[in-house]
């Protein structure tokens, strides 16, 4: 572990472990070090595993039995799902008010597996963005924004507060979403994610991540963890 790195400690320890997985040093449904054990090995804080550790389980990476311990999930098969909209749009056409609060953002480094999603080098600074959806003043979905900072170099946080994200895109960089790939996977609400969603800690819900393009270039990727018992999603075949 780099200590001295830009890229945060819980990323480089993910980074670690699903190399261990994906070159099947951890085996599926293999028993995971415990969190003591990751500390020691890895010189880290117990806070710092825990993060990891809930990251990999919603990345699907890894699942928990309760009494048991930590183990190394099954790989997933990807079903791809059709629909562009924008949050404030399908809001507004529902007839709700829709509005966003920023939580948080910051200019990190991302490591080689977050820089593999989104076309970036392992050390590349992005924008993480963290906002809370809302509509009619009721908390919907937890969003989570890497926009990288080389396609949008003067991002602040006054931008968020006050205009939508794809209308800074337009307006200030002259950047059209063209087309966006998401990925749905169920979920459960989390400490951090539930004070903000008003939620259940563990309540179901829906993991969608969003790959966004400008033309053929990645401009945009986000987590968001919608309430389960808020949404439903449709799928048009034609």
């Amino acid at each position: 572990m780099d200590k001295q790195s830009k890229v945060p400690l819980y990323l480089q320890l993910m980074e670690d472990i699903i190399k261990k997985i994906d070159a099947e040093e951890y085996r599926e449904h293999e028993r995971l070090p415990s969190e003591r054990e990751l500390c020691d090995r890895f010189d880290v804080s117990r806070i710092t595993v825990r993060q990891t550790l809930q990251e990999l389980e919603r990345e699907g990476y890894i699942y928990k039995l309760h009494g048991k311990g930590t183990f190394v999930g099954l790989k997933t098969f990807n079903q791809n799902l059709v629909k562009m909209y924008s949050f404030t749009e399908e809001m507004k056409t529902l007839g709700k008010q829709p509005a966003t609060h920023v939580l948080s953002f910051q200019i990190i480094a991302v490591d080689e597996r977050l820089a593999s999603k989104i076309d970036l080098e392992p050390l590349d600074d992005v924008y993480q963005v963290i906002r809370l959806r809302l509509a009619d003043d009721e908390a919907l979905m937890y969003e989570t924004s890497y926009l990288p900072k080389r396609i949008f170099p003067n991002l602040t946080k006054a931008d968020f507060d006050q205009r939508p994200m794809y209308d800074i895109f337009l307006e200030d960089y002259q950047i059209g979403i063209t087309k966006a790939i998401e990925r749905f996977s169920p979920t459960s609400v989390r400490q951090k994610e539930a004070d903000y969603l008003q939620a259940p800690i563990d309540q179901p819900a829906m993991l969608v991540k969003r790959f966004a393009y400008h033309n053929d270039k990645l401009v945009e990727y986000t987590v968001s963890v919608a309430r389960g018992d808020k949404f439903d999603y449709t799928v048009e075949l034609t």
